[in-house]
């Protein structure tokens, strides 16, 4: 089995990809460049609709950086579904975002606002290990197993 694959990942590629989600759409605030909001939206967008293969710096933790650290392989691989998720949400948030920002004017303090959320909760998902995305696939998922068992 890979670390990035259908079938697992390792745990620390999600937290990483959040890390560079989070500077990169800090530095787009800082910087007032609203265009590159789209490049998280790309990248987010990859890993939710094509999978973990596709997922940039997941693929970058696995093959550049975690080697450069000279860290293991993880021992236990973590189920794809929930960053998956999550990363779906942030690239449907950005989308948004982007269009909103790039329009000026109040759509741009919304399209901003848009994104300083999604950069605050991939910060927060990175810094703790806490990704309400995931919370959130995780409670859907609850709710469908209860929608099938009920009469």
């Amino acid at each position: 089995m890979t670390e990035c694959s259908s079938q697992g990942v390792d745990p620390r590629a999600p937290r990483f990809n959040q890390a560079v989600t989070a500077l990169t759409l800090l530095a787009a605030f800082l910087l007032g460049l609203p265009v590159l909001l789209a490049a998280p939206a790309l990248w987010l967008g990859a890993a939710a609709f094509l999978g973990p293969r596709w997922n940039l710096w997941g693929q970058a933790w696995v093959r550049l950086v975690r080697p450069a650290l000279g860290l293991a392989p993880p021992t236990k691989l973590k189920v794809p579904g929930p960053p998956r998720f999550a990363a779906g949400l942030g690239f449907v948030f950005l989308v948004p975002a982007t269009v909103l920002a790039l329009a000026g004017g109040t759509a741009a303090l919304v399209g901003w606002s848009l994104a300083l959320a999604v950069a605050a909760l991939a910060a927060l998902a990175a810094i703790t290990d806490y990704c309400l995305g995931c919370e959130i696939h995780a409670g859907l998922v609850r709710l469908r197993a209860l929608a099938v068992r009920s009469p």
